[in-house]
Order: C-alpha cells, then structure tokens, then sequence
C-alpha cells in the first residue's frame, strides 16, 4: 500500500484559499486514483474530491465543493493538490487524503486502500 502525508492546512478567514498537498511514497503513484476526505467534528467522514488513475486525469467533486475546490496530480513528484477557494465556515474540518487502486474518481469510503493522517483546515468568519 502507498503511505500518505498531507500538508498545507492552517487557520484561514472566509473567503480565502488554502492548496492542501498530499505526497505519495512508492513508484506507483500513478497506478493510484486519488481523493480527498473531510471529517467535521461529530460528522462522519465525507467524499469531497478525486481524481482518476494514471494519465485519464478525470475528477468527480461532491456537490458541496464544485466551482470552489480543484484537485490535481503530479506524477512526477508522487503528489496530489486540494486548491480550495472561497473557503467557507462549514469548509472546517479535518482534511484526509486517500487512494485506491479502483478506476474511480467518486470514491467511497469503502474504496480507499491508504489514507493520510489528515491536516487541520480551520475557517474563521
């Protein structure tokens, strides 16, 4: 399994943006398709981002982040992007990077082989 470890989280006022990472270990990073989790306090975990194995490229985002949130990858540097825009309060929660070997970018949690330890996004209104 690929191990996980995402960066970039903080403390942020609405309206802001934040670009989480996610760096990848192993040589099979692109045999991986990628997401991107959200745990609220007293909420369960939550699909919010993923993108699609080796070069497809394609990306599914959860209704709640589209037009907000853009998640890329680079294979070359075994690491994939959360750019978040527009951040907003209900946007605070724990961050999670995930993969799968499954051709799918709208994962479920079910899906996921390898998850991050999960980076802290604050949203201050």
């Amino acid at each position: 399994q690929v191990q996980l470890v995402e960066s970039g989280g903080g403390l942020v006022q609405a309206g802001g943006s934040l670009r989480l990472s996610c760096a990848a270990s192993g040589r099979t990073f692109s045999s991986y398709s990628m997401g991107w989790f959200r745990q609220a306090p007293g909420k369960e975990r939550e699909f919010v981002a993923g993108i699609i194995r080796s070069g497809d490229g394609r990306t599914y985002y959860a209704d709640s982040v589209k037009g907000r949130f853009t998640i890329s990858r680079d294979n070359a540097k075994n690491t994939v992007y959360l750019q978040i825009d527009s951040l907003k309060s209900e946007d605070t929660a724990v961050y999670y990077c995930a993969a799968t070997q499954r051709w799918t970018a709208n994962m479920r949690t079910a899906d996921v082989g390898s998850w991050g330890q999960g980076t802290q996004v604050t949203v201050s209104s």
